[in-house]
């Protein structure tokens, strides 16, 4: 069945240029231009992280906000003029030379709207140090490098496909317009980019420049950025300025040194590069939250998988000697989350662990341990999440 629904484009604008030393957020953190309250984000030097607490005292329904979406940045976000911004695709896979489009160019094309999630590859990277003893490097997610929200913008088909793409191209690589980025030991890696197989380019993924009815914020990957559902988040590039297309297959840092499994049970040259993401389960509590004895309390969580719809949730209240099923609130839904909630009256004092496990509708499901990775990529294990009943 084809994800998504056509329909009419709206217009939109986005910021002016300023100067990057210019550009902090209201919490202080700089390269991040909106604000970061810390009752909504947990902030990691670049990056900000969503409170899972937040989503359920905000009242949050299916889709994340965009004030309160987690923003993973490998440097700072660029304000780009989008009167000035154009998208040039160039390369070996295209019939002729470069091809320009500006965004109204871009938005007289047919509209597609779709809801899917971005996940950060390394979306809780913490639990294999807290559960596993695991030491890796990298920001320390727990569960909050995830946002869901409801895109809209071009096929990157379509706009392959007006830029003449040949039989045969094997690799789309859409590179960012963001600063360079430098190593901590003084290497330049140059902009962002990623390559994506030509089957998976004409396949589902978006161009969009809009993001929850409105146009992209600059955090978001305005004036555009790509959406790939299903696959790690540094698949959907923000900020895109060129695409390569090419009749060989790419290569960057990024699909080759990061973003690949190393250590033991992998290549030394590490596995193949990242694509879908694994299951996952959340809580909308705080870790450490105080619950009061005797009553009823109804917990609420959500679920998710890259690869297919959540099927089934199971909640245990002592660490996972006993489960119960949870109550899905959600249709199945395969490229986003399943929302579900569960009832517990604890009936003595003292501390317990929650936990939560999904699986999805192709048999995937959540283990007690993840395997492990030497950047602790694609954590997938049930998540212990203690809370203290008084």
């Amino acid at each position: 069945m084809d994800r998504f629904e056509n329909d009419r484009v709206r217009q939109g604008h986005c910021g002016e240029e300023l100067p990057q030393g210019e550009r902090e957020s209201a919490a202080g953190l700089p390269g991040i231009v909106k604000p970061l309250p810390p009752e909504w984000f947990v902030l990691h030097e670049t990056n900000a992280e969503m409170r899972w607490d937040a989503l359920r005292e905000g009242g949050t329904g299916f889709h994340t906000p965009t004030g309160r979406f987690f923003v993973r940045n490998h440097t700072g976000t660029p304000l780009i003029d989008p009167d000035r911004w154009r998208l040039t695709l160039t390369g070996s896979g295209l019939d002729g030379p470069a091809v320009e489009f500006d965004l109204a160019a871009l938005r007289r094309l047919p509209a597609t709207s779709y809801t899917a999630a971005i996940e950060c590859a390394g979306n809780g990277r913490s639990f294999f140090t807290a559960q596993q003893h695991q030491a890796v490097p990298g920001t320390p997610w727990r569960l909050g490098g995830i946002g869901v929200a409801r895109w809209r913008g071009v096929r990157l088909s379509e706009v392959l496909r007006l830029a003449g793409l040949r039989p045969e191209a094997v690799d789309v690589m859409p590179i960012g317009l963001d600063p360079d980025y430098v190593t901590s030991d003084g290497r330049n890696l140059g902009r962002v980019r990623r390559p994506l197989p030509v089957a998976k380019a004409l396949d589902d993924v978006l161009l969009a420049y809009e993001m929850n009815g409105a146009p992209l914020t600059p955090d978001h990957g305005a004036p555009l950025r790509l959406v790939v559902p299903g696959w790690v988040g540094i698949a959907s590039i923000k900020w895109v300025g060129t695409i390569e297309v090419s009749a060989e297959p790419l290569y960057s840092p990024w699909n080759t040194e990061i973003y690949r499994m190393f250590g033991p049970g992998h290549p030394p040259e590490g596995g193949e590069p990242l694509t879908g993401q694994v299951v996952k389960s959340a809580f909308e509590l705080a870790r450490g939250a105080m619950l009061a004895l005797g009553e009823r309390h109804r917990l609420y969580g959500r679920s998710w998988s890259g690869e297919a719809p959540v099927e089934w949730v199971e909640v245990s209240c002592d660490g996972g000697l006993n489960w119960r099923r949870a109550r899905l609130l959600d249709g199945p839904e395969s490229t986003a989350w399943t929302r579900w909630s569960f009832d517990w009256r604890p009936e003595y004092p003292g501390r317990y662990t929650l936990v939560a496990r999904a699986g999805d509708r192709r048999g995937n499901s959540q283990p007690r341990a993840a395997a492990a990775n030497r950047e602790g990529y694609l954590f997938g294990a049930v998540v212990r999440h203690p809370v203290i009943i008084v």
